[in-house]
C-alpha cells in the first residue's frame, strides 16, 4: 500500500484540485500507485455493469513527446480565441494551463482512459450519457485517489481532435474504444489544497420546477 495523507472523505473531495503548475516534473511515479488508485476507480458503477472502461499509461519519452506536440497543436489556437483572462481568476488559470501546455511532455505519466465504443455523430442524448456515465465516475474516483496519495493531475481534453493518430501512436483500437481525455500526473509540489470559492449551492438548485 502506498502512503497516504489521511484526508477524510469530505476533504478529498472538497480539495481535488486542477494540478498543473504544482506538479512535480522531476519524481518519479511508481507503477504500484497508478495501479492501486486504478483499483480504487473500478470500484466506481457502470451502465449494466459492463465495465467497458480501458486505462492507457504512457511513461516512454517519445511517446509523450508526440502527444505532447499533438495537444499543443490544438492549444494554443483553442487560448488564442479565448476570452477566459477577461479577470483575475481567468488569468490565473489561462497561465497555469499555458505552463502545464509548455512542460506536458515531462510528465512523469500521462493517463488516456478510454471506454468501449463510438458514438456517432447523431448519438441520442440517451447514448451519450450512457457512455460518458460509464467512464466518467471511475476517472473521477481516479483522481479522487491520487490526490489521497499526495499526487495530482489536471482534466484535459485538447489532443482530442488527434484521437486517431493517438491512438495509432499507443496502439489503442480507435474502432472500438472512445480515448475519454488526456491526465498529466505527478506527485504535488505540497499537499495543502484548498476548497474552491464556489457560489452557494442554493444558485443552482431548482425543486419540481425550473
Amino acid at each position: 500500500m502506498s502512503e497516504k495523507l489521511g484526508l477524510t472523505a469530505d476533504e478529498v473531495l472538497t480539495t481535488t484540485r486542477a494540478v498543473r503548475k504544482r506538479i512535480d516534473f522531476d519524481r518519479p511515479v511508481e507503477r504500484t500507485v497508478i495501479e492501486e488508485c486504478v483499483e480504487i476507480a473500478l470500484q466506481a458503477p457502470t451502465g449494466s455493469n459492463t465495465q467497458g472502461w480501458r486505462w492507457m499509461f504512457v511513461t516512454d519519452p517519445d511517446k509523450k513527446a508526440t502527444i505532447a506536440d499533438l495537444y499543443r497543436a490544438n492549444f494554443y489556437p483553442y487560448i488564442s480565441q479565448s476570452d477566459n483572462a477577461s479577470n483575475d481568476q481567468g488569468s490565473r488559470i489561462l497561465s497555469s494551463a499555458k505552463y502545464m501546455a509548455e512542460r506536458l511532455h515531462e510528465v512523469p505519466v500521462m493517463a488516456i482512459p478510454c471506454i468501449a465504443g463510438r458514438m456517432g455523430p447523431g448519438a441520442s442524448s440517451f447514448e451519450q450519457a450512457s457512455t460518458w456515465g460509464s467512464i466518467l465516475p471511475a476517472v473521477w474516483s481516479f483522481c479522487l485517489a491520487l490526490r489521497e496519495r499526495g499526487l495530482g493531475s489536471s482534466w484535459t481534453t485538447l489532443h482530442l481532435p488527434n484521437e486517431a493518430e493517438t491512438a495509432e501512436l499507443l496502439g489503442i483500437p480507435y474502432d472500438r474504444y472512445t480515448q475519454v481525455g488526456l491526465f498529466p500526473i505527478g506527485y504535488t509540489v505540497g499537499t495543502d489544497f484548498k476548497v474552491a470559492s464556489r457560489e452557494p449551492a442554493s444558485r443552482w438548485i431548482h425543486w419540481d420546477q425550473w
